[in-house]
């Protein structure tokens, strides 16, 4: 090999660093406007952001932070389910095992399953206070609508998530919350009973079975669970939350007040802070598209640049806040709090109180009084109401305000009191007083199905959101008072199931109440 050869692999050698970074980083150092911008264009990781975002986005008073912590809790669940799959054994006799060896024998083992159960929880958390700061800030509007219905779906898909890791230990905890979850999932079956139909048309055993692939819970169950816990949910969870981010950036970013753009010293912005007027009025009529300038509106047509604040370093930066937080939290209860693990699951012997987990204990007490309403109606009611909301509610209000007005405020308080009275009515009364079936012992079930406390209250939240829209003709604050009303309920139903309901399902003031064996 020549002399210049040699020197010209040996300047190729000393500029290897430079070259490789290069090819990886091909906007060069972000130091720049526009480097910023095509560090986040550019990147498959980060592209899923606008280049440049609204300042209002950074506030912590506009998200509270709930989207992005949901996600780091997925990102810390995935990591540390990938971690314990390893080395979890999905089988009836290796199950249990494998959990006490996780839990005793692996170095960082309990902690690691401590985080993940802890993240399960406040993910569940913190998915449902994103959903109701979403609703209370009006952010489900046009065109927001379909990114509602993927949220939706995001907190079905988040729910089924925690319940099918639920098992996975095989403990008595995890076998006796299944089976209460089953029967709630074959609740179906106490409609056609009453109807004398399950004979030849059985819904509610069709979906346990389904759900477990027997018509008890075991090995079948355990290895669906898996299946669903480990690979089939967490891929429609990245598939919705690709989809979810998608639709946030292309909706114009998250849903703030909106700048009314009006001519030079008439009217003032609508929006709540003080922002730079606008260049010109016809600035908002029109957008850059990727082939051409046309004509028309588009989300972020009315967003100024002076508006705007470049995503890289500002919310990348916020983000990764957000994770260490987030991170610091699950693994300050993980360290201070262990994962429950009981004794290996008895069929034969039942937890006494079997509990669903604490988000469906509200399901839970309102199928103590029907089977089918607790189960199926109402949660059915429940979700598909919630998604029928954008498409109903279709007036004009500035989003990313929380309850734009004191007119909206005052419905939502009256709602919180109202939403708490009856849902403290339902529980009080039947454990004071019994109900149908003490009072008239042979009534029949269908009577009991159809007017039992979960109906009644269900029809005294809906009776009280059509007062509202008849009060104020309006479909905005209809919606605040019912979504109040029931989020009232299940806070107060999920508490009532929690703290109050010992060993067979009876009522006790306190825990030291409780019969001692």
């Amino acid at each position: 090999m020549s002399e210049q050869n040699m020197q010209a692999m040996w300047r190729n050698t000393l500029a290897l660093p430079g070259n490789l970074f290069r090819s990886i980083v091909r906007h060069g150092r972000p130091d720049s406007a526009r480097a910023r911008s095509q560090a986040v264009f550019s990147n498959l990781f980060l592209h899923i952001h606008s280049t440049r975002i609204h300042h209002r986005t950074l506030r912590f008073s506009t998200t509270a932070d709930l989207g992005a912590i949901s996600a780091s809790l997925f990102l810390i669940l995935t990591g540390t389910g990938i971690f314990l799959m390893v080395y979890y054994k999905p089988s009836v006799d290796g199950a249990y095992d494998s959990i006490k060896d996780i839990h005793y024998v692996i170095p960082t083992g309990r902690l690691t399953r401590n985080i993940h159960r802890w993240a399960a929880h406040l993910m569940v958390l913190s998915v449902i206070l994103h959903m109701c700061r979403v609703f209370f800030t009006a952010s489900y509007k046009k065109p927001r609508e379909f990114n509602w219905l993927v949220g939706m779906g995001l907190l079905v898909v988040t729910l089924a998530l925690s319940f099918t890791g639920y098992l996975l230990p095989w403990d008595q905890l995890a076998y006796w919350a299944i089976t209460i979850g089953a029967n709630i999932a074959a609740s179906p079956r106490e409609l056609t009973d009453a109807l004398g139909m399950t004979a030849w048309f059985d819904p509610g055993g069709f979906t346990r079975e389904m759900l477990l692939g027997a018509s008890e819970v075991g090995p079948e169950a355990l290895i669906r669970f898996n299946l669903l816990h480990c690979v089939i949910l967490p891929i429609a969870a990245v598939v919705l939350l690709g989809v979810h981010f998608w639709r946030i950036r292309k909706d114009g970013g998250l849903g703030r007040p909106h700048q009314e753009v009006t001519p030079a010293g008439k009217g003032a912005a609508v929006s709540q802070q003080a922002g730079p007027a606008p260049v010109s009025t016809d600035s908002a009529n029109k957008t850059w598209g990727l082939m051409a300038l046309v004509p028309g509106r588009s989300p972020a047509a009315d967003i100024e640049p002076s508006e705007t604040v470049p995503a890289w370093p500002y919310l990348l930066r916020a983000e990764l806040l957000v994770f260490m937080g987030t991170m610091l939290l699950c693994l300050v209860l993980g360290i201070f709090f262990d994962a429950p693990l009981k004794v290996l699951a008895d069929p034969v012997h039942p937890e006494n109180p079997a509990k669903a987990p604490w988000y469906f204990l509200g399901l839970q007490e309102l199928v103590s009084y029907s089977a089918f309403v607790g189960g199926l109606f109402i949660p059915a009611v429940t979700v598909v109401g919630l998604g029928l909301v954008p498409y109903l509610d279709r007036e004009k209000e500035p989003a990313g305000i929380y309850l734009d007005g004191a007119h909206n405020k005052r419905i939502a308080l009256h709602s919180a009191l109202f939403g708490t009275l009856c849902a403290v009515l339902a529980v009080a009364i039947p454990v004071n007083f019994g109900w149908l079936r003490d009072w008239f012992p042979g009534v029949p079930q269908l009577f009991i199905i159809l007017f039992n406390p979960g109906t009644l209250l269900t029809a005294a939240y809906v009776a009280w959101s059509l007062r509202v829209a008849g009060r104020t003709g309006s479909t905005r604050s209809s919606a605040i008072a019912l979504f109040t009303c029931f989020l009232m309920g299940f806070i107060i139903l999920t508490y009532v199931g929690t703290e109050l309901r010992g060993p067979n399902w009876d009522f006790y003031w306190s825990r030291s109440d409780w019969p001692v064996h």
